[in-house]
């Protein structure tokens, strides 16, 4: 399973290097919202309150952007069925879910470079931010890529994306805005253990749930 997995992975990576597609439209995604907020703000400082909710929005919009088409892509060039006839339910859904999972890294770490930069932001604790960036990233991934399976056949993909996502994803994002402004004040890990305990439930849940279920969403 794990190899079928890392070929569809391998597989998708070359794909997106060929065409660019989610890369190009991210990368301006990024540059505009980035650049709003920096002409927005001028000389002025956010609170670490705003600063980790406008950094989950980014993140949110940016991945719900670059994620949906992981599913929708193999049913336009018509190569789904190719990937049903040579590997297994499981191995299709962990093959997409380390693609997206990667790719919601490197973006998402672009984003945080260019958030720093811009709006000047101190992390006193920057071991605990990446941590609670780290989670976040893999449970939004985790929701996104089902939820990209779901919609995948759906005649209205681009409008039912974001209304499907963003109610799954709202306990994990209320726990990562928390947890990323405490860590940005210098919380220690006692102040976001809770915060911390509900992200690994919630993406253990959904991974479990998604890997149960897929097969039906998959061969329907």
């Amino acid at each position: 399973m794990f190899k079928q997995a890392l070929a569809i992975c391998r597989k998708d990576f070359n794909s997106e290097i060929r065409t660019r597609y989610a890369v190009n439209a991210l990368l301006m995604f990024i540059i505009v919202v980035i650049s709003v907020i920096k002409f927005s703000l001028g000389e002025d400082k956010l609170s670490s309150e705003l600063n980790g909710g406008l950094l989950w929005i980014i993140i949110f919009f940016a991945t719900s952007n670059g994620l949906s088409r992981v599913f929708v892509a193999e049913e336009e060039r018509g190569t789904s069925l190719v990937l049903k006839l040579s590997a297994s339910a499981q191995s299709v859904f962990l093959g997409k879910l380390i693609f997206n999972t990667l790719l919601t890294f490197i973006i998402n770490l672009l984003i945080i470079i260019l958030y720093i930069l811009i709006t000047g932001l101190d992390i006193k604790s920057p071991g605990l931010f990446s941590l609670v960036i780290g989670l976040g990233n893999f449970g939004l991934s985790s929701v996104m890529t089902i939820i990209a399976a779901l919609i995948s056949k759906a005649s209205s993909k681009g409008t039912l994306y974001p209304v499907l996502s963003f109610p799954l994803l709202l306990p994990l994002l209320l726990a990562s805005i928390s947890a990323t402004w405490l860590t940005i004040e210098g919380a220690g890990f006692g102040a976001i253990a809770g915060e911390i305990q509900m992200m690994v439930s919630y993406t253990i849940v959904v991974i479990t749930a998604s890997f149960l279920l897929f097969e039906l969403v998959w061969n329907d």
